[in-house]
């Protein structure tokens, strides 16, 4: 009899332990992609109500050496000072890739907490920002939490980015694609993007880049993926 209770206990305590880890499972790939979603979905409305109200600024245009005419040289007015860089977790822009669907808010920085958890695609600081000449980098959950960059390995040559912002959107054109480096490797999202650990893989000249990056294989964070485009055009809002 003591046995058999002893069976029973322990026989109790495993289902008890795997119906905790089932409920775990089901709060990261589900319930956390669902809340993430919703919270994402609403901070794009946001943004678009508020770039309603307001009117949009003269941007740069990149000419057909890739260098950037002021807005003067553009579009005649005499350009405004470059606006202030986002304050850190500030939503400021929307990235939108029409052939996976893809529509989240893009935030400064890069922290889990304030933005990738949130469904958000997050900014690397010290990049280049919408548009501008550099290296526009950034980041997102590949799985869970919204996971926005789940499916950016089907990417191909020429399919479009958008990166909307107030006062413009900029359509970049994927390019390259790097299909596994180390976390560590900070060359691909340097100014002209060329990876440390592959140097095989990357740019050798200046230009209007866009770099995104998320983790490989999916549910692991051992490696990174990196995604490449570059500026193909530039749409008033």
């Amino acid at each position: 009899m003591r046995l058999a209770r002893v069976l029973w206990a322990t026989a109790e305590a495993a289902v008890t332990f795997g119906v905790v880890v089932l409920l775990l499972v089901a709060h990261q790939l589900w319930w956390s992609n669902r809340q993430a979603e919703k919270g994402a979905e609403r901070q794009v409305q946001a943004l678009e109500r508020r770039w309603e109200g307001e009117a949009p600024r003269p941007v740069p245009v990149p000419d057909e050496t890739g260098q950037e005419l002021g807005a003067a040289e553009a579009t005649g007015p005499e350009p405004e000072p470059e606006p202030a860089r986002p304050r850190r977790d500030q939503a400021y822009a929307v990235l939108r890739i029409p052939s996976l669907g893809v529509v989240a808010p893009v935030a400064e920085g890069v922290a889990k907490r304030g933005v990738l958890d949130k469904g958000y695609v997050g900014h690397y600081p010290r990049t280049a920002q919408p548009g501008r000449a550099g290296n526009f980098a950034v980041a997102g959950h590949r799985n869970t939490h919204g996971e926005p960059f789940r499916r950016i390995d089907r990417l191909r040559p020429g399919d479009v980015v958008e990166i909307e912002t107030r006062d413009a959107v900029y359509v970049y054109a994927v390019d390259k694609t790097l299909t596994k480096t180390l976390p560590g490797d900070t060359g691909v999202i340097e100014p002209v993007p060329r990876s440390a650990v592959r140097p095989a893989a990357g740019y050798g000249a200046a230009g209007h880049y866009l770099t995104m990056t998320t983790c490989t294989p999916e549910f692991s964070s051992k490696y990174r993926l990196v995604v490449w485009g570059r500026l193909a055009s530039v749409r008033p809002r």
